[in-house]
């Protein structure tokens, strides 16, 4: 595998591992879709293929403590409507991971994040105007579940696209955070249960794509050594998430959320 060691790295290429780590896990229990600054931070400091396997472990960890925090909150009928879609994803991802090259990409991923980001403020924009009966439905789902709507035809259709979308970015990029939290955020998510759902489906998800990756040669012992080193970091990162998710209001939320998403979507374009 066409990598770097943990003994090649300069001070400061382990330090910005360290803050992407960090990061890792803070997006996990607080601003899910922000771990596409890291994909982008490892993607600059180590070779940007390679760099997808060395990340896997580190956001499993972040899984971990994400589905430790939240576990209570999970919607398990919304995991197991996206499940097969997400695995056409994953297998549709594979498939092009073999012969696409980097920059084809992180272009192919840029454009889908962004155009996803779009699809949700317009979404949410045109929602607007029902605001006040909405938000009355909304926030008596105490436990974060969606509304009846996403049950819909509809619904699955929606539950279809972005599922089938969120296996093949997190495949070929480990960039399915984004894609995941616009359509839990459409499905009309409060904080916990969105935090709760991506939580299991990200461990769920993360975990399958492990032989994958190691059958495309992504993942091997000298990736595993650099990952066990950068795990410690994703504790401190998780406790500053679960801190700050409680002093973060539903609307803040939305906006990180979608924020993050424009800005890692920007940052594999312009990489």
């Amino acid at each position: 595998m066409d990598t770097m060691t943990l003994w090649h790295l300069t001070g400061w290429q382990f330090a910005a591992l360290a803050f992407a780590a960090l990061l890792v896990g803070f997006s996990k229990t607080a601003v899910s879709g922000a771990n596409t600054v890291s994909l982008a931070i490892f993607a600059a400091v180590l070779p940007a293929r390679a760099s997808t396997g060395i990340l896997l472990p580190v956001l499993i960890a972040g899984d971990i403590l994400a589905v430790l925090t939240y576990r209570r909150h999970a919607h398990w009928p919304t995991l197991w409507r996206l499940f097969p879609a997400v695995a056409v994803g994953v297998v549709v991802g594979t498939l092009f991971l073999v012969w696409a090259d980097d920059a084809i990409v992180r272009t192919s991923i840029g454009v889908i994040l962004l155009f996803m980001a779009g699809v949700t403020v317009w979404r949410r924009r045109r929602d607007a105007a029902n605001a006040a009966a909405d938000s009355d439905s909304a926030d008596s789902d105490a436990a974060g579940r969606p509304d009846g709507r996403s049950a819909s035809r509809a619904g699955r259709v929606k539950a279809r696209s972005y599922g089938v979308l969120g296996g093949f970015t997190t495949m070929v990029a480990n960039a399915g955070g984004p894609v995941m939290s616009m359509y839990l955020l459409s499905a009309g998510f409060r904080k916990l249960g969105f935090l709760g759902t991506s939580a299991f489906f990200f461990l769920i998800v993360n975990v399958s794509k492990l032989p994958f990756s190691a059958g495309l040669g992504l993942i091997d012992g000298r990736s595993l050594l650099l990952d066990a080193v950068l795990v410690v970091f994703v504790v401190p990162g998780a406790l500053l998430g679960k801190w700050a998710v409680t002093r973060i209001n539903q609307r803040l939320f939305e906006r990180l959320v979608i924020a993050a998403t424009i800005v890692g979507g920007l940052q594999l374009l312009l990489a």
